[in-house]
């Protein structure tokens, strides 16, 4: 039972980003940690693993479609593109 979603972004207004993601995480329960050039995003669906987007750069996270995590990562990561650039694909 293996799900990962892929990633590749660049975000211009990083500042805007990750107040708009921060208060998203508030809204439904996310943890939400702030390491300066990366955020994280902790939800409490067993079996998720933690979104971490960078910046700039390539990534993925393994949801196993364990919904809603599944879902509201689509959904963050779909949001990138109100503030740069945003590929994504799963499998």
């Amino acid at each position: 039972m293996g799900h990962t979603v892929y990633y590749s972004i660049r975000i211009k207004e990083w500042d805007g980003f990750k107040s708009f993601i921060e208060r998203i995480c508030n809204g439904i329960g996310y943890g939400f940690v702030d390491n300066g050039d990366s955020i994280l995003l902790i939800p409490e669906c067993r079996n998720v693993e933690p979104l971490e987007i960078r910046m700039e750069g390539e990534g993925f996270v393994k949801t196993n479609l364990i919904e809603p995590c599944h879902s509201v990562y689509l959904l963050v990561l779909h949001s990138v593109s109100s503030f740069g650039s945003v590929e994504l694909w799963e499998d």
